[in-house]
């Protein structure tokens, strides 16, 4: 937990979940540049603003504080959402003081103020992007935010090409602003997003060679086959007959749509912190497995609220990174919720890079840890629940 000081007060703010041994905040110095900047130009904020990318809800917490009228957040991350309502709760807010939409949800049909916190993936702000430029209008104030890192001439042009005249501020605490004038006129195409293409002869599982994957913006691996998802795909087990199968930060889906195909009677579980995720694989399953076979699609925090004991098999690619930070605090998660879920016997089976040492972990949480294959980059390992 930590204070952000701004222009209209102090807020509290944590991440989700709240861990007081977690070292990362809630904020940054990009969010502090971008709020001094509107208070100190005296923005108006009376109408629709709407805050894209908002990582845990610090920058709507704030700005309800500064009485902002018609106050909307989109966002990819369903954290990042809780994040958000735990933020504004603490700060008093009513709970609809701030409109919550997802990055799959309409937006809103005009925006008289764009904030845009810089994301990580620029697939996800260049569809972001082409979804809200027809609710802006000439009068839209525009601005975005991120630290320098963050911020590339393929960031700029992005927001040049879709929304009009943009230039960048200078840097304050390794953090910038991007500035947009709204182009009536301008021609941005159509947008790419989402992206299709075609599993490789080789991919190493029955069935999936040759078939088409939709991926929206922002899914990792966006555009091919992920290179420790391919290694994963060649030693998922055989003959689970009607076992429960959760894909545990299934991305698009690939791995567990193996399972589907190779295992007719297998019941899936597709989970992911990403609506872009979640939404990528619901699209892939129903394409390939078919309409009328069941599975679970979940957008939520890893297997939160799943029964304990109600699972045979968890297969996992954790993320070893929170936005631009280096850490292995999700992936520890990610296998303590799977011990929670497996019944006795239950397996987590993880692909990851060799150097993470992810066997320590989960020797650790499970008791066990058995290497089932390595190549120079990565390992797959497998945890049993005693």
């Amino acid at each position: 937990m930590n204070r952000l000081t701004t222009p209209w007060g102090d807020v509290t703010l944590t991440r989700h979940p709240e861990d007081p041994r977690d070292p990362l905040r809630a904020w940054d110095a990009a969010d502090e540049y971008l709020l001094n900047h509107l208070a100190e130009t005296g923005t108006d904020l009376s109408g629709t603003v709407a805050v894209l990318g908002d990582r845990w809800g610090a920058l709507v917490t704030a700005l309800r504080a500064a009485g902002t009228g018609g106050l909307v957040q989109i966002s990819d991350s369903y954290l990042g959402r809780e994040a958000t309502r735990t933020n504004l709760a603490r700060a008093g807010a009513d709970p609809g003081a701030v409109r919550l939409l997802t990055t799959q949800d309409p937006p809103p049909a005009r925006i008289d103020v764009l904030l845009v916190r810089v994301p990580k993936s620029l697939a996800l702000l260049e569809d972001q992007l082409h979804r809200l430029a027809p609710a802006v209008h000439e009068g839209t104030v525009i601005v975005g935010t991120g630290m320098v890192k963050e911020i590339h001439t393929s960031t700029l042009t992005l927001f040049e090409r879709i929304l009009g005249p943009t230039r960048t501020s200078l840097a304050v605490r390794k953090a910038r602003l991007i500035h947009t004038t709204p182009d009536p006129a301008a021609a941005p195409g159509p947008n790419p997003w989402p992206y299709r293409y075609d599993l490789p002869a080789d991919t190493p599982a029955p069935g999936l060679a040759g078939r088409t994957v939709a991926n929206q913006a922002g899914v990792f691996c966006a555009d091919r086959l992920d290179i420790g998802t391919r290694f994963l795909l060649g030693h998922l087990p055989r003959g689970l007959g009607r076992a429960r199968v959760a894909d545990l930060g299934c991305g698009n889906g690939v791995v567990g749509l193996a399972v589907a195909l190779a295992e007719p009677d297998a019941e899936l579980l597709f989970t992911d912190e990403s609506y872009q995720a979640v939404a990528s694989a619901e699209e892939n399953f129903r394409t390939h497995a078919g309409e009328d076979r069941e599975a679970e699609f979940t957008v939520g925090d890893g297997l939160c609220g799943v029964p304990a004991g109600s699972l045979d098999l968890v297969l996992n690619n954790p993320p070893f990174h929170s936005h631009q930070a280096t850490t292995d605090r999700t992936a520890r998660r990610m296998f303590s919720d799977a011990r929670h879920a497996l019944r006795p016997g239950g397996e987590l089976l993880v692909v990851g890079n060799r150097h993470l040492g992810y066997h320590v972990t989960l020797r650790r949480i499970f008791g066990n840890a058995e290497l089932v294959a390595s190549d120079p980059k990565f390992v797959v390992l497998r945890a049993v629940r005693r």
